[in-house]
């Protein structure tokens, strides 16, 4: 398979192309507008099809790429049927699957980021699981705007994301520390959030972060509600 992870400095932001080979259909996850030319140049390199462009959930901390790749390559924008966002293409709900040349991705509710939160799970021979913000790499996507729920977060990780087998590559949709990737395994045993921690323990933690808004959250959420379009007007 095919598999390219990007990273946006500005935004610490993952972006993921995945294809079965050169010559195929593919997609991205999670696309920033700023690196749309960069993905495009690849795509083209490796001669692939880009038909899908997925969102997991409306990004506060940056704007999206999906608008401008429809219409740069008029793939199908795609996020879960929960959003607010009525610009998409094409919505998706649990379980339902995105299929292209070899590659099969599951469409997993899961709220508590946001409420319109989706992972993505690559069946493969090893399985992946893409995250967006409601599971990241020794810690968790903030529960505290856009209908974020402490409570949810954790059902969501825990009751779903915990459940899949524990050699499932995590990769997130965001980073601060440098790191890649993770597996399910990993976080179960060395998130500090969740290892060992009840759902009450996990609520206090979360509602007591006292974080500040993202710098760029009263631009990036009207614009990602119009697929970033109007930014790039």
């Amino acid at each position: 398979m095919l598999f390219r992870q990007f990273f946006d400095s500005e935004s610490s932001t993952y972006s993921y192309l995945l294809a079965s080979d050169s010559g195929h259909e593919g997609l991205l996850i999670d696309p920033v507008i700023d690196k749309v030319d960069m993905y495009l140049k690849l795509v083209e390199q490796l001669d692939i099809r880009l038909v899908r462009a997925i969102d997991t959930h409306t990004h506060a901390d940056h704007i999206t790429g999906l608008g401008k790749l429809r219409e740069k390559t008029g793939c199908i924008t795609v996020m879960g049927e929960q959003t607010k966002a009525d610009c998409v293409s094409e919505t998706i709900r649990e379980g339902e699957y995105i299929r292209l040349d070899g590659i099969d991705l599951e469409a997993l509710y899961t709220p508590g980021h946001t409420d319109e939160s989706y992972s993505f799970l690559l069946h493969s021979e090893r399985p992946a699981v893409f995250t967006g913000d409601v599971l990241l790499i020794r810690g968790s996507g903030r529960t505290d705007f856009q209908g974020g729920d402490a409570g949810q977060s954790y059902d969501s990780i825990t009751k779903k994301l915990f459940t899949l087998p524990d050699s499932t590559l995590v990769y997130p949709a965001h980073d601060y520390k440098g790191w890649t990737r993770s597996s399910v395994a990993e976080e179960k045993a060395h998130n500090p959030r969740l290892a060992g921690k009840t759902r009450a323990e996990y609520i206090d933690i979360m509602n007591n972060l006292d974080l500040p808004d993202p710098k760029m959250m009263d631009v990036a959420v009207p614009a990602n509600l119009g697929c970033g379009l109007a930014a790039d007007a």
